[in-house]
């Protein structure tokens, strides 16, 4: 350095030197510029903002900082390198204590630098500040300043500042509009951002792929199936489709509006795939049900070498807790634990789910206590999980712990809460919750709370006062309130009210066949079985079929499925004479066949050859055959199961002296000694 003539051609040549040692990575050639810098007496401002510079991307903030204290004088391209090494390394809140002790004047950039620090640390009072700084300093108008408050105020989840800073200024390039959808989104106005993407469709040749994945962010939000194979089009014509951030955008797309074919089509076309894209596609056939693909893909997934993330793990337990497959669950939890992933939020959620959907609440209880930090969809996972097993006493316990670790309750919350009170006739409890629920955390009640209601009343026996809650609260319309009433009907024997209620169903929804079903049996039970005849014209008139009943369980690595009716299960001799057994040893303490249950116009013989192969009674027969002594036999069902199903399997839990656990449409049947932890009433 010494032989350089000249001091502009010296601090040319050191600033050349910082750059490339910069590019390089090369901290000794840096700080032996430093080092000449020093001895020589070199205090140029220029020189020392490429130091600052230099050591920020060799990741020295401390050094960085020193030079920028003992800089002689600075200017605001000084403080706005030094915090965006901040920035840049995370460090948002020591770029934020610069900018609050700044004796540089502020400029565009070290606005914009401070406010994406404010975004990454949610510091609203402090982006307001800055906010105050731009108008006062005349820049809150410039291109990077009011892309930067956008993006500001959207993280801070205030999305009404940034729609004032949106509609004041004109000419916003794809970053503001990116940044407007997501923050629409992410506070779940849709409306708002509906608004975002009508004004971004003239600007369509300026879309970058951020652009893309937020305007497919909102078609998959709202479901918007045509506006989404729009963008598709669009996205094909600029070749994005290709681009691993839009393809992954376009999986959850079409996987959020039940287009499970399109979302594997756009996941195959990607010539990269990440664990993004796999996990999109993934969530893609969960969300449509397709819990055995998805964990194919899952096998695929690690068969191809790419390591599943927390969130990838989530989804494949979530669809372990779809198919009540514990064994894969286990087997998922260990590969977590192995991973480093296990103590995520995410997984641990997952893994809630899924033990509380596959009959195991006292597994879901024990990764609750275990969690080493929980958030609402923790304690909202371990309450429906407890009410949907009978446990209502244990959700509502679990519901006062939430309150008192002051986690602010949700929308699904009080849907847990509700059904607890639900489970045990509490009408004076619900009405309570209701009550708070509106009042105390302004949450407005929707169409699951004011059918738990529903419940609740009927559980109490008070048929008519739920009749008026549906008819008083605008949920007239709602099938599932009406269905609730209706089983109830059947089991306080309320008849006239129930072949109201049905009708009331059948004129909404014509083609219910649980309605049918329900019908029949009140007719059989009343002894009115010209009302049963009737009912089975009626279906045959309208081409109404009763869905098959589907059962299956898991027995070792596998998934069994069974049919009703279906004999050409490879083990059904064994099945057959498994059933023959128990049905004999049940008769002996009081089992009679429930002939009202069947619909078919057939001899009494036949009608209990029918119920013998009902799909639950199948699946548990082959659970028994398939189970060491003394195992939980766990059964999903995809229908209500039938009052002679549900009767037999409690006597039989008696004679083999196991523990039964059915999971139907309705909730869990935790069956032990010859009790159902339902109390007969489902």
């Amino acid at each position: 350095m010494a032989g350089l003539g000249g001091a502009a051609l010296q601090l040319h040549a050191a600033v050349a030197v910082l750059r490339t040692a910069a590019a390089a990575g090369k901290l000794s050639a840096g700080k032996a510029v430093h080092a000449h810098m020093l001895r020589a007496s070199h205090f140029h401002v220029v020189l020392h903002n490429h130091l600052i510079a230099f050591y920020a991307k060799c990741g020295c903030l401390g050094l960085a900082r020193r030079v920028f204290d003992a800089m002689p004088s600075r200017n605001p391209v000084s403080g706005s390198l030094l915090m965006s090494g901040y920035a840049s390394s995370g460090r948002h809140g020591d770029a934020l204590a610069l900018l609050r002790a700044a004796d540089f004047d502020l400029n565009e950039y070290v606005l914009s630098t401070a406010l994406s620090a404010t975004a990454q640390v949610r510091s609203y009072d402090m982006g307001r500040q800055c906010h105050g700084h731009a108008v006062k300093s005349g820049l809150a108008e410039h291109h990077y300043v009011c892309n930067a408050l956008l993006h500001m105020y959207c993280q801070c989840a205030h999305v009404e500042d940034a729609v004032k800073v949106f509609e004041s200024v004109s000419g916003f390039d794809a970053f503001a509009f990116n940044s407007m959808i997501n923050g629409f989104l992410d506070k779940g106005k849709f409306d708002g951002s509906v608004r975002v993407v009508r004004s971004m469709v003239g600007e369509v040749e300026q879309w970058d792929h951020v652009s893309y994945v937020a305007v497919l962010g909102h078609c998959a939000s709202t479901k918007e199936l045509l506006l989404g194979r729009q963008v598709h089009a669009q996205a094909l014509k600029k070749r994005l489709e290709l681009n691993v951030y839009v393809g992954s955008a376009l999986v959850d797309m079409y996987g959020k509006c039940e287009c499970a074919c399109d979302a594997h089509s756009a996941f195959e076309v990607l010539p990269e795939k990440n664990v993004v894209s796999w996990t999109a596609v993934m969530t893609a056939y969960t969300q449509n049900e397709l819990f055995e693909e998805a964990l194919q893909l899952f096998l695929d997934l690690e068969m191809e070498g790419i390591r599943p993330n927390e969130f990838t793990y989530a989804v494949a337990l979530n669809s372990c807790a779809g198919l009540a497959a514990v064994k894969n669950g286990n087997a998922l939890s260990a590969s977590a634990v192995k991973t480093g992933h296990w103590g995520a939020l995410s997984v641990c959620n997952a893994l809630i789910n899924m033990y509380a959907k596959s009959g195991s609440i006292s597994d879901a209880w024990r990764v609750f206590l275990s969690m080493p930090c929980r958030d609402v969809v923790s304690w909202n996972s371990i309450i429906i999980g407890y009410a949907h097993h009978g446990l209502a006493r244990e959700a509502m316990r679990v519901f006062h712990d939430m309150l008192s670790a002051e986690e602010a309750p949700s929308y699904v919350t009080f849907v847990g809460v509700l059904s607890a009170c639900a489970q045990l006739g509490l009408v004076d409890e619900g009405l309570y919750y209701l009550n708070i629920m509106m009042k105390e955390m302004g949450i407005k009640p929707g169409r699951e709370h004011y059918t738990c209601m529903v419940g609740l009343l009927c559980r109490a026996g008070r048929l008519d006062e739920a009749e008026q809650f549906i008819l008083s609260n605008c949920i007239g319309t709602d099938v599932v309130a009406w269905k609730s009433l209706l089983g109830s009907c059947q089991v306080y024997k309320n008849y006239g009210l129930g072949h109201r209620v049905a009708e009331q169903i059948l004129e909404l929804k014509p083609n219910d066949v649980g309605t049918y079903v329900l019908l029949s049996n009140m007719y059989a039970k009343a002894n009115r079985w010209d009302g049963v005849v009737k009912v089975r014209k009626l279906m045959r008139e309208r081409g109404v079929r009763k869905e098959p009943g589907v059962s299956w369980i898991q027995v070792g690595s596998e998934v069994q499925v069974f049919t009703s009716d279906d004999k050409n299960h490879p083990w059904i001799n064994q099945i057959t004479i498994k059933l023959k057994e128990l049905i004999d040893q049940i008769k002996v303490i009081g089992y009679a066949p429930n002939f009202a249950v069947v619909l078919h116009d057939v001899e009494d013989e036949q009608k209990e050859e029918h119920l013998m192969y009902h799909s639950e009674k199948m699946a548990l027969a082959f659970g028994l055959i398939h189970s060491p002594e003394g195992a939980t036999i766990r059964i999903m069902k995809n229908l209500r199961i039938c009052d002679d199903c549900h009767v037999a399997i409690k006597l039989i839990s008696l004679v083999t002296r196991r523990r039964i656990v059915v999971r139907d449409t309705v909730r869990f049947h935790c069956i032990e000694d010859g009790v159902c932890s339902c109390d007969d009433y489902w």
